[in-house]
């Protein structure tokens, strides 16, 4: 059988500019690898009749702390500090390897089932060197491409939140990086996931900063979340230690200054935003707008699934729609007719192929571009809650829901058919909910008088 796959007759939306949108035609898949988009494309091999279905590359989440899965739904009222407490001081330090494990492997498969071709891991639950290895082995056994972000333990908030002295153990960080990650050609790469200035003392940031660039690994750091971290001056003060670069990932900025926003620009750096999170927990207002008007890429992330759903249809939708909320209530104030909203098409490069910019795989995914890895997923245009689709781009981004995602391609190996995971589920079902068992009687245990 030919390993060649075509994808026929769907409405093509390519997140490729040079390839625009296409209202009916063909992708053509050789391998790991897009080979053509266009129409009535001849070929040999095994066809799939997307006629009725919106064919676009993956959505990318650049910021996921999927451990957590083991613990959805656990803080719905939380704001940031609470989550502080309920989450990083209560459940993370119970973690043991295989609840890791299982959270990754339920969390990965819940991102395919969802569109999510690509993600980063920002994995700040290392509270022992076995738990790295379950993690990147649960990632391995779904076939997701990540980005592996190596983060601190979480054993008390007291040792590595407040002022922190304890770095991220270097040795083993190289462990990891040898082990792992010798080379940057296969679907997991890695990242050092770092908590930065304010959380942690300058020698602390430095070492992190400086291991990272040894072993040439991007960097991912929270900064400006909530008015506290705002007050921190994350940003400004990394640049005051001349630690600012083109390989850190700044996530949520909602209290960054108008000069940290140059900086961060100036010096080549991405943005991660959690809009559903930083409107839901007190972080503040998603900076989409923001990072687009100092010339950056914004991307969009989902954070926790603690507290808010785990797919990308959600974000888009709450970044759209709390941005434009504020910028409508600024022109209200005017009297004037809005302008500079966002678009929903913005959106939607935003969650695809910039995404792709962030997490470094922009040379490998996120738009529908021959040459580029086939990470494409289809999106069933046929149901009532997509149905009629009269603008394409409005469909996804305002439209459909998890429910829509039919089929589901990474790399080329087929995920997701028919609207079923290719996968065991019932067996990561039971593992995640086993962990969530104990990690929830172990909670209530140690709570106890």
């Amino acid at each position: 059988m030919s390993d060649k796959l075509l994808i026929r007759g769907g409405t093509v939306l390519s997140m490729d500019r040079a390839i625009g949108d296409l209202p009916r035609a063909d992708v053509l898949i050789d391998g790991d690898t897009i080979a053509a988009v266009q129409t009535d494309i001849s070929a040999d091999a095994q066809a799939v009749d997307a006629t009725g279905f919106i064919v676009m590359p993956g959505f990318v989440d650049t910021h996921r702390h999927t451990w957590e899965a083991a613990i959805r739904g656990s803080a719905p009222d939380a704001t940031l500090d609470d989550y502080f407490v309920e989450i990083l001081d209560t459940f993370a330090p119970l973690y043991r390897p295989q609840d890791v494990y299982a959270s990754n492997l339920a969390g990965a498969l819940e991102c395919l089932n969802a569109g999510i071709t690509t993600l980063v891991d920002w994995s700040h639950i290392n509270n022992s060197p076995e738990h790295p290895d379950a993690a990147i082995r649960a990632l391995q056994e779904t076939g997701i491409r990540a980005q592996y972000a190596y983060g601190s333990a979480n054993t008390s908030l007291a040792d590595y939140w407040y002022e922190s002295k304890i770095a991220i153990p270097p040795d083993d960080v190289r462990r990891i990086r040898d082990t792992y990650f010798a080379g940057d050609g296969g679907l997991l790469t890695m990242a050092l996931a770092t908590r930065g200035t304010g959380f942690c003392q300058d020698d602390v940031v430095r070492a992190e900063w400086t291991l990272a660039r040894e072993l040439g690994i991007p960097i991912t750091v929270h900064v400006a979340m909530g008015r506290l971290a705002g007050r921190f001056a994350m940003v400004k003060h990394l640049n005051d230690m001349n630690l600012l670069g083109p390989d850190t990932t700044y996530i949520h900025c909602c209290y960054l200054s108008d000069e940290e926003w140059r900086l961060v620009a100036d010096t080549g750096g991405t943005v991660s935003i959690a809009a559903q999170v930083e409107t839901q927990m007190g972080h503040g207002w998603p900076p989409v707008a923001k990072a687009l008007e100092f010339g950056l890429r914004p991307s969009l992330s989902i954070d926790v699934v603690t507290t808010v759903p785990g797919d990308m249809f959600t974000q888009i939708r709450a970044a759209f729609g709390a941005d434009r909320a504020r910028n409508n209530a600024i022109w209200w104030q005017r009297n004037e007719p809005a302008e500079g909203n966002l678009t929903a098409r913005q959106l939607l490069e935003i969650a695809t192929v910039n995404g792709a910019h962030v997490a470094g795989v922009e040379h490998r995914t996120g738009s529908l571009t021959p040459g580029k890895r086939a990470d494409v997923i289809l999106i069933d245009a046929r149901q009532l809650n997509v149905a009629p689709v009269i603008d394409p781009v409005a469909a996804v981004a305002l439209c459909a829901d998890v429910s829509n995602v039919d089929t589901v391609v990474v790399d080329g190996v087929v995920r997701k058919r028919n609207g079923r995971l290719l996968a065991d589920v019932d067996r990561a079902r039971r593992l995640v909910e086993e962990s969530s068992g104990y990690l929830v009687a172990e909670a209530a245990r140690r709570k106890k008088p």
